[in-house]
């Protein structure tokens, strides 16, 4: 059976990856990833993949082609997305711009390999940036001769614990349809036309068989059982427990989030503990019957966006903010805390890309 070629750009830790790598259909040959501990952790869970670890602007398909004796000739597919940090002040001059190479380094490489099929992710914010940029990029793909479609996808239709909204830009060339996947799960009080659908899933349901430590404790074992379909997945045959350790608050900190109730914020406060700067989703706790918020790469950090565990009065631990990105527990992170967290804070969910490559394969058989 012929497999599909695929290269991941700005691969970081292979959240993207993930659902091509594990698809039989498909095979993920190269990355690129610019950052040590993202590009070690990628090939410590993709040890088969070629990994560049260098600046995109110093990979070529000239490159990879002589790396792999011209063994590919043939690229199906390029998935991946510029770090969302490079479009936040991209201002109308998008050429002149260093901030904006990086979807031109995209860009170039779609040229050089010309793949059949490309899927470019990346912030809502895309969509609302000075200059027109998302209207430049899309014409600067349609340049090369694809058909181009865009959407933003909700995670949590997904089957991911988590609202996390982001623009799934897709290109084919012209003898290839895309359907964008259905959803597979719903919030029944705001999509009451898919009342047939499994509603979303919640954060007690991701992470309620890991153990209620406190701040700065560790702990090696499962707190219980699996209580789901989803802990069975996302637990597989582990056994051991990895990455779930608080980092130490401090006492006037711990007795703020002691004051918080389920999906509290510092509004529900008293006024002699209410923190003197922050926004209204800093020191907030998550709910515990409700999806996530956005997870970010300060998930361990209690004045960052909503992070505060419902149950004990400490932020996200690696392994919760793992498991809310649909993570498997055997999949490994590398380096710091900080570091780990940062490779889970951007990475696309396992669970959505899964989803994704399943429905570019049926493309390809349409």
């Amino acid at each position: 059976m012929k497999k599909h070629n695929v290269i991941d750009l700005f691969s970081g830790v292979g959240g993207l990856s993930y659902g091509f790598y594990h698809n039989d259909k498909f095979k993920v040959l190269a990355a690129n990833e610019v950052l040590p501990d993202m590009a070690k952790a990628y090939s410590l869970n993709h040890p088969d993949v070629l990994m560049y670890n260098k600046d995109i602007k110093d990979f070529s398909a000239i490159e990879f082609h002589k790396d792999t004796s011209n063994q590919y000739k043939s690229i199906d597919v390029v998935i991946g997305g510029p770090p969302c940090q490079s479009f936040s002040t991209v201002g109308n001059r998008l050429l002149d711009d260093p901030r904006g190479k990086l979807f031109q380094e995209y860009y170039r490489l779609l040229k050089e390999f010309n793949p059949k099929f490309f899927l470019f992710e990346n912030v809502t914010g895309l969509l609302s940036m000075k200059g027109g940029l998302f209207d430049y990029i899309i014409k600067l793909f349609e340049s090369l001769s694809y058909k181009v479609d865009a959407k933003v996808l909700n995670t949590a239709d997904y089957g991911v614990p988590q609202i996390r909204k982001r623009v799934i830009i897709i290109g084919t060339k012209s003898d290839i349809s895309f359907s964008y996947p259905e959803p597979t799960h719903s919030n029944i009080n705001s999509n009451p036309d898919l009342f047939n659908l499994p509603s979303f899933r919640t954060l007690s349901e991701a992470i309620s068989d890991l153990p209620l430590i406190k701040s700065g404790e560790e702990s090696f074992e499962y707190r219980t059982s699996p209580q789901n379909d989803f802990q069975k997945m996302m637990r597989e045959n582990n056994d051991i427990l990895h990455d779930h350790n608080s980092s130490i608050h401090g006492q006037h900190l711990i007795h703020l989030m002691d004051c918080l109730s389920d999906g509290g914020t510092t509004k529900d406060l008293p006024d002699n503990l209410k923190p003197k700067s922050g926004y209204g989703n800093t020191y907030a706790k998550l709910w515990w019957n409700k999806p996530s918020t956005t997870i970010t790469r300060n998930l361990g950090t209690p004045s960052s966006s909503r992070c505060i565990h419902p149950k004990v009065s400490r932020a996200l631990t690696t392994r919760e903010g793992a498991r809310i990105q649909t993570f498997p527990d055997n999949f490994k992170f590398f380096g710091s805390r900080s570091s780990k967290n940062l490779q889970i804070g951007n990475a696309v969910p396992p669970m959505l890309s899964q989803i994704l490559a399943k429905s570019i394969y049926k493309s390809f058989n349409i």
